[in-house]
């Protein structure tokens, strides 16, 4: 450091952490993922930022939940963490650098990189592969809570919006186009306010605003396929550069209208035929993928977002992780994560726990055939004799404690990581999110270990 004694300015997991980032696999790794983005970079363009430095100013960020803003102001201003990220007097990657790295660092990367940090955990004996625990969590996306009105109003803002940029590229004269948010808005209002009414007259004033808020929405959406077209016509006589911004709007006011026809009809199946399990409902224009999941917590029966799973070996270090494409039963990703031990470990797991929902004799079976001499998943209900004293049994009261540190594991996630809700957009941002947030934990947890094991024992009174 710049400092003589600048080393005692260092968090000692901080240290430990920048030693396991010095691993040039990891660095290996980011590095490949950013030719892949821009093959040509290598030899073409300005000298980028080293791929070390990028990759430990994004450790940084998921490790004390920084935004990229925060990020780039809080390596400028520390002289450890200009250290930490091999910076020194140099200069700070800005935030935009930042976020197109993290862009590239796709599914298949950061699953490579949590290898390669389990191949490291193996090596500093932290973990052996002997456990096996497996939960499910929801990680929530970035949106407000999702009703049928409000949904038809972003829907119909984002279309207005997309449009008046369409006009202001072509000529607002050659291009008319009538902005009905205001009117969009009042019903939206109206709705809410007429929604905590009780008795029949409100629910049929409801329905009728409902009805004037979807026929609006189908007028905005009217004009908006006809200028669409008229767009598409006079792009060819602009320059080159106009003419391709005016055909990205087109590509995002059609992908927003088939949005918003969804919208229309599960509002109108809802409110006419009274079918709320409408089939591919959309909770959100902006992140379509998300879900709404019930995991039956008091607090928040609902949550909105993607389901992910996370599963570990000893010491609270998280092997593997998998955010579902499609909400699926926990049950189901046991057999797996039984797959995806084997393949880190080369051997399965002397125990292997989950809670009930995993709970099968199915996935008991499965456990067993594949090699797991204890298999401890808990059932509920109505069990035989038998069972309840094999439930009984020391061991598997044991394992039920151990279990219920995956609850610990992924609430740490949560408050420590960010991995309460997903600030990144889309599903790419989801699949980077909670490897970016996993890949801190686990550096933290390998930091951790090693400062225990160099850590003088305590003496003895």
């Amino acid at each position: 450091m710049i400092l003589p004694d600048g080393e005692k300015l260092w968090d000692p997991t901080l240290r430990r952490i920048d030693e396991v980032l010095e691993d040039e696999a990891l660095i290996e790794q980011v590095e490949e993922a950013l030719r892949r983005q821009r093959p040509q970079s290598r030899r073409l363009g300005r000298p980028g930022s080293p791929a070390a430095v990028v990759l430990r100013m994004l450790v940084l960020k998921h490790l004390y939940q920084w935004s990229f803003e925060e990020c780039e102001r809080e390596v400028r201003g520390s002289l450890v963490y200009r250290a930490f990220c091999g910076l020194g007097c140099e200069a700070v990657p800005d935030d935009t650098t930042l976020i197109r790295v993290a862009s590239a660092l796709g599914p298949q990367v950061l699953k490579a990189m949590l290898e390669r940090l389990v191949d490291v955990a193996r090596q500093r004996k932290v973990v052996r592969g002997l456990k096996l625990r497996v939960d499910t969590t929801v990680v929530e996306t970035n949106i407000h809570y999702p009703t049928d009105s409000s949904l038809l109003a972003d829907g119909v803002r984002v279309i207005t919006r997309t449009l008046q940029k369409v006009r202001l590229v072509i000529g607002a004269d050659k291009l008319r186009f009538r902005d009905r948010t205001r009117s969009i808005g009042r019903r939206v209002l109206a709705i809410a306010q007429q929604s905590r009414k009780l008795g029949e007259q409100a629910q049929a004033e409801v329905k009728e605003l409902y009805c004037q808020l979807m026929g609006i929405t189908r007028v905005v959406m009217r004009q908006a396929e006809g200028l669409v077209r008229r767009a598409v016509r006079r792009a060819g006589s602009l320059a080159p550069a106009a003419g391709e911004r005016v055909k990205g709007l087109v590509r995002q006011v059609r992908h927003m209208s088939e949005l918003t026809q969804r919208v229309l009809e599960q509002t109108r199946a809802r409110l006419l035929k009274g079918d709320t399990h409408y089939p591919r409902k959309v909770l959100s224009v902006f992140e379509p993928h998300t879900e709404a999941i019930r995991k039956g917590k008091k607090v928040k029966p609902t949550e909105f977002g993607k389901l992910v799973k996370v599963q570990e070996a000893e010491s609270q270090f998280i092997t593997d992780y998998q955010v579902c494409v499609e909400r699926v039963p926990d049950g189901e990703l046991w057999k797996p994560s039984l797959e995806r031990h084997q393949q880190l470990f080369g051997r399965p797991p002397r125990l292997a726990t989950a809670d009930a929902a995993f709970a099968s004799a199915a996935n008991e079976q499965v456990a067993t055939e594949r090699g797991v001499r204890r298999v401890a998943l808990p059932r509920h209900g109505r069990i035989s004799v038998s069972r309840r004293v094999q439930q009984k049994q020391r061991w598997f009261r044991r394992a039920m404690r151990w279990r219920t540190g995956c609850e610990g594991r992924i609430s740490a996630l949560k408050r420590r990581h960010g991995l309460t809700r997903c600030r990144y957009r889309g599903m790419p941002g989801m699949e980077r999110w909670v490897g970016l947030g996993i890949l801190a934990n686990n550096l933290l947890v390998l930091a951790r270990a090693d400062q225990a094991l160099r850590s003088p024992a305590p003496k003895k009174g």
